[in-house]
């Protein structure tokens, strides 16, 4: 049996501001935006090439805003993804280089935390 994750909620102050950062400024695509009612709005977006999705919205989670820590996404070139982030204005870390990968981090609006992660070894057997 497989067990996958598809979908992390992420809570946020400002659902407009919170898509327009993870689209326009990250480039996640935007599957869903759903008013339900007055009390609940269901947005859903997917970085490009993840089978994972996140979940922004009104009435969605209790959890405080910003508090969602330690996310992380891997691509296939760091430097590629460093300048993408600062070229559409998100601050974002140099990037950390490790034995085991480099990393660079940056929050969104909210302080919702995320590492994005190059493997260099990955595709070497």
């Amino acid at each position: 049996m497989d067990w996958k994750i598809e979908l992390i909620i992420l809570p946020v102050t400002d659902v407009d501001r919170a898509r327009d950062f993870y689209a326009n400024q990250i480039g996640f695509n935007i599957d869903h935006d759903h008013v339900v009612s007055d009390e609940i709005r269901f947005v859903q977006l997917t970085p490009p090439g993840s089978a994972c999705s996140i979940s922004i919205g009104k009435g969605i989670t209790e959890a405080v805003p910003g508090s969602v820590q330690g996310l992380l996404m891997v691509v296939d070139d760091i430097e590629a993804a460093r300048e993408h982030l600062l070229g559409n204005g998100v601050e974002v870390s140099p990037v950390d280089v490790q034995p085991w990968g480099h990393f660079l981090y940056f929050s969104d609006p909210d302080g919702n935390s995320w590492s994005v992660q190059y493997l260099p070894n990955r595709n070497q057997s």
